[in-house]
């Protein structure tokens, strides 16, 4: 027995109470005893590089080159997308593919290159292979975006899974971002960031890595232009970054590195080129379209830990109420359950659920149920005995049930990555659904089973289906979530084919986006904790995963007045505005820190009300095109190296720049903007980009600028549809894009475009049709006329 382990044993039973603490010295130990057993040890190993080139094959998109010690798979797709593939592996199968892989490009093929190499040319890209096996990504000029230098497998000596690592050289002036969400971001800084979804175990701050969710995903932006990159593989590894520097050294630029090491899985990736605009579009594509939530789903949600029971419910709805502060959803933790068993309800604190759900909705208020994948480990438990008699349930190597420890004691976990066994879970949701519940949050999922030492999940050796293919938990681990998701998204869509589903997940893989969105999990109260819940937004928004938000507040503690408003007042700007707390953590309702702060609350969330119809415009663009609605400053100008490295402020789709206050006691901060004319939403008064200005940021609000010409869809006095419009500069011309509500349900509700231009001294708005222009269907506001 290893000395550490046994005093971390000790701990855990003193910490965590008796009953639950031996729980989970038991678990770890059998995780420990399982994969002992179970787990092949690796032992001597082979290493293996592709050797030189031996012969190619053209193919429909490109073709295959075989080197001497493997073979390389090339293939342009009709999408602009680049897939290449070592050792024979494809495109598919893959979790993170959207149906069917793409069809390759006719218009290309291989062909030898003047280096004794071999390249395929395409309209937007050049991908070229050195004799020993490097892979470059150039620029249609003949510019090199990324150089993959020839891959190395490690090979037990007996057999057994390879692991592999690839190293990657980019610009000297490139910048990293994606990664998934990661708090130290959104620029990804020279460190090493492990890929292995995982619960912390306790609230987070940037330095805590890795967090839930993890990809495999990099979007690289440098002068030249963006590329995204994706290591299509679901195993353990790590990414090691170093920016590059330029005029180093002699004079020379010393090029950014990245370094991905997998534990085992294909090796084998995907690459896009264009305008950040572009390359999320493609990836979109490729991955799926980001499922639109309900236009309820885009309001303003309240949640904690420890409501208790109906009345603690009621309590809170009523405080918003009185004080005439909106509120769009609440949610209910764990402790609603009936000692916390998924899919029940404690019935002694809340017996009327169904009824309150009902109140609530007349009074515009859904209510949102957490789901957890552990189901305790009891005969009698209907959820329990139903998953046992269809074998639902993950099982060891030997067969036996993987038993863990999570909030109701002893659990199994059921296997998401089976068909069967999501089409069963899907149909679990029809008692949350007669319970009164409108939307569904996803917690514990990375899965987390709570362990005294060790890793907190199953053991790796656990046996999973893997869609008939069958393997273990080191290939499963990071896409349960996102299978669990899908589960809850399809089971939803036969249960109430008449509404959009509602679902977001604390942890989950690429392609997560297909069935909801995320939030930030245990993100620490402090202001460390505020600034990594926007790194997170942006990160997470740059893999593809547009629906985000933080815990308002921080997950854990009492937050000071200002710091709560500050949160409050970042949150109100992102696509999930939610409150959130922990059991043992301070209140988070507005009128808990004061009647200024409630003031100033308010006019936080009336003003978020009033742009929902901008952010149901920029729900539907994401579905459409791939595009964030929350964006770093550079996308519309990746080869601004200023705004490359703003970190603390964002647009808000095409129209808004939002400048957080993340500091305290700030009352001013610096903003970069970008180019053009730009608008302070409050004083109307103008500045010009690029540039840096210096805006007032009182403890009333936050600086908000509007770009000169957009057009930006507002809710009126009246709650109808305005276009609020911000004049142009003299001589120039806007438009904007506005998608109004069509409800809850599937109908896709026509793009409206709008086009503003000056007509001597006046500002002319007219909706763009096949027919020609028109007067808008919509009463106009025009804004920044005085401040022009």
């Amino acid at each position: 027995m290893d000395g550490r382990d046994l005093v971390r044993s000790m701990k855990a039973v003193g910490s965590a109470g008796a009953a639950q603490g031996l729980r989970t010295v038991r678990a770890a130990w059998r995780t420990r005893r399982a994969d002992a057993s179970a787990l092949p040890s690796r032992g001597a190993e082979h290493a293996r590089v592709p050797g030189p080139v031996q012969e190619v094959e053209t193919a429909p998109g490109g073709g295959i080159v075989r080197f001497a010690r493997s073979e390389l798979r090339i293939m342009v797709a009709v999408n602009g997308a680049v897939f290449w593939g070592w050792d024979g592996a494809g495109p598919e199968p893959s979790y993170a593919l959207a149906g069917r892989c793409p069809e390759p490009d006719p218009r290309t093929a291989l062909e030898p290159d003047k280096e004794g190499g071999w390249r395929v040319v395409a309209e937007r890209v050049t991908v070229a292979v050195s004799r020993h096996g490097a892979v470059e990504v150039r620029t249609p000029g003949g510019v090199t975006l990324r150089r993959d230098l020839p891959p190395r497998w490690w090979e037990p000596v007996g057999g057994g899974t390879a692991r592999w690592m690839q190293r990657s050289e980019v610009a000297a002036d490139a910048r990293f971002f994606g990664l998934g969400g990661r708090a130290s971001g959104p620029r990804m800084r020279d460190g090493t960031y492990r890929m292995w979804n995982t619960d912390p175990g306790h609230a987070f701050g940037p330095g805590d890595d890795p967090l839930y969710i993890t990809m495999p995903v990099q979007l690289v932006v440098a002068d030249a232009a963006t590329h995204l990159v994706f290591r299509d593989t679901s195993w353990r590894g790590t990414v090691t970054l170093r920016e590059g520097e330029e005029g180093a050294g002699s004079g020379h630029d010393r090029a950014g590195t990245s370094e991905l090491r997998m534990e085992g899985g294909p090796l084998r990736c995907w690459v896009v080129v264009g305008t950040p605009a572009r390359v999320l579009l493609v990836w979109a594509s490729l991955t799926g379209a980001p499922a639109l939530p309900p236009t309820w789903a885009l309001g303003h949600h309240h949640a904690r830990w420890g409501f208790g029971s109906e009345q603690e419910v009621r309590r809170i709805v009523s405080g918003y109420q009185e004080r005439g502060l909106p509120l769009d959803a609440v949610h209910l933790d764990i402790d609603h359950y009936d000692e916390h068993q998924v899919f029940t309800v404690d019935q002694e604190r809340f017996p009327k659920l169904p009824l309150l759900a009902d109140e609530l909705r007349q009074d515009g208020v859904r209510l949102v149920s957490i789901v957890d994948p552990a189901v305790k480990a009891a005969e009698g438990n209907a959820v329990y005995d139903s998953g046992t008699a269809r074998n639902a349930f993950v099982r060891d190597a030997a067969g036996r049930l993987v038993r863990g420890v999570v909030w109701p004691g002893e659990t199994v976990f059921p296997d998401f990555t089976d068909p069967r066994v999501r089409e069963w879970w899907g149909r679990l949701y029809e008692e949350r659904l007669d319970q009164g519940f409108s939307g569904f949050w996803h917690d514990m999922n990375e899965p987390t089973s709570f362990a005294a030492f060790g890793e907190p999940t199953l053991p790796l050796s656990a046996r999973h289906a893997l869609e008939g293919r069958g393997g273990d938990h080191r290939e499963a681990h990071n896409v349960y979530a996102l299978c669990m998701a899908r589960a809850a998204y399809e089971g939803l869509r036969e249960l109430v084919p008449e509404e959009r589903p509602f679902v977001f997940s604390r942890s989950g893989w690429v392609g997560m986006q297909r069935y909801g969105g995320t939030w930030s999990g245990d993100v620490a109260t402090g202001w460390p904790g505020l600034r990594a819940s926007l790194s997170l937004v942006l990160g997470l928004g740059l893999c593809g995963v547009p629906y985000s938000g933080p815990d308002v507040g921080g997950f854990d503690g009492t937050p000071s007045p200002e710091l709560y408003l500050r949160w409050f007042q970042l949150g109100a700007y992102l696509p999930l505005f939610r409150t959130h707390a922990s059991l043992r953590a301070g209140r988070r309702e507005p009128w808990e820190f004061g009647a200024e702060v409630l003031e100033h609350a308010r006019v936080a969330l009336v003003e978020r009300r009033r742009l929902l119809p901008y952010f149901v415009t920029l729900a539907h663009l994401a579905r459409r095109t791939g595009a964030p609605y929350v964006r770093p400053l550079w996308w519309s100008a990746p080869e601004d190296r200023a705004l490359r490295d703003c970190e603390d402020a964002f647009l808000l789709g095409d129209c808004l720049l939002v400048a957080p206050v993340l500091d305290p006691g700030a009352d001013r901060r610096a903003v970069q903007l970008p180019r053009g004319r730009w608008y302070d939403t409050v004083t109307e008064r103008a500045y010009e980009g690029p540039g840096q200005v210096l805006l007032d940021a009182p403890l009333s609000r936050i600086p908000v600028l509007a770009r000169a010409g957009c057009v930006i869809p507002v809710r009126g006095d009246g709650g109808g549809l305005e276009l609020e419009v911000w004049a142009p500069a003299r001589g120039r011309t806007g438009g904007g894009l506005v998608v109004p509500d069509a409800g809850e349900g599937w109908d896709e509700p026509e793009l409206e475009r709008y086009v503003t231009r000056w007509r001597g001294q006046r500002l002319v708005v007219e909706r763009e049709g096949e027919g020609g222009t028109g007067a808008p269907p919509h009463p106009v506001q025009v804004r920044g006329l005085d401040g022009g």
